[in-house]
């Protein structure tokens, strides 16, 4: 299947904002995360920070240096270079992380789907998950796909503090919060694992396009 043309549009006065299609599909977000990793790899002058979503990588540059013409050019040129080269884009990483399944909704969760706890455990811990985007508050990462007999609402009622380090589900989606924060999703355990530490090069540990495997620790 031959991919959809690429679109460019400014998103203010300091981004580009690059749109790879219409709808959201696994072959596409692959495409977005390939691009961006490319994007980020070229270290393209006035380029601030390059961010990816389910079907466009947004650009933010200095505009006292580069103009919208110029960089959105730029972009579009190599996001079309890594859309048709042969060539590997940088590879993304793979994580294991400890997780001790002791959350507070993890009981309830079994009683929703019909499963035993040790279930919900051996499904939710079984497999790879792809982190699609970062968004939310800094450092948390949607990984998705979650076993579909996990599939549930996000809580009717959210939480007005989750603690870091909790391990949730919602949807067809896991993740982690990286910070004391409000949320809406159901608490099947913790890590001891920092999501996020702004003193770190690299403050969040997960990036679009890396793969998380959760290992069940006592």
């Amino acid at each position: 299947m031959t991919p959809a043309p690429l679109r460019a549009h400014p998103l203010g006065d300091s981004a580009v904002t690059i749109v790879f299609g219409a709808e959201r599909s696994v072959e596409l977000l692959r495409r977005v995360h390939s691009a961006a990793r490319s994007l980020e790899a070229a270290k393209i002058p006035h380029v601030d920070d390059v961010v990816p979503a389910y079907l466009a990588v947004t650009v933010f540059y200095d505009p006292r240096n580069a103009s919208y013409e110029e960089i959105s050019a730029k972009l579009m040129a190599a996001c079309d270079r890594a859309t048709h080269s042969s060539a590997r884009s940088p590879k993304s990483r793979e994580h294991r992380i400890p997780v001790r399944y002791d959350g507070i909704d993890l009981e309830a969760v079994a009683t929703s789907t019909g499963l035993s706890v040790q279930d919900v455990i051996a499904r939710h811990s079984a497999r790879a998950y792809t982190v699609d985007l970062l968004g939310f508050v800094p450092g948390f990462a949607y990984l998705s796909e979650l076993d579909r007999s996990l599939h549930l609402p996000r809580r009717a009622q959210p939480r007005p503090r989750i603690a870091a380090g909790s391990v949730a589900i919602a949807a067809a989606q896991t993740g982690v919060y990286p910070l004391d924060t409000p949320g809406g999703w159901h608490i099947i355990g913790s890590t001891q694992t920092v999501m996020f530490d702004p003193t770190r090069d690299a403050p969040a540990l997960l990036a679009p396009g890396d793969t998380v495997r959760f290992e069940r620790v006592p």
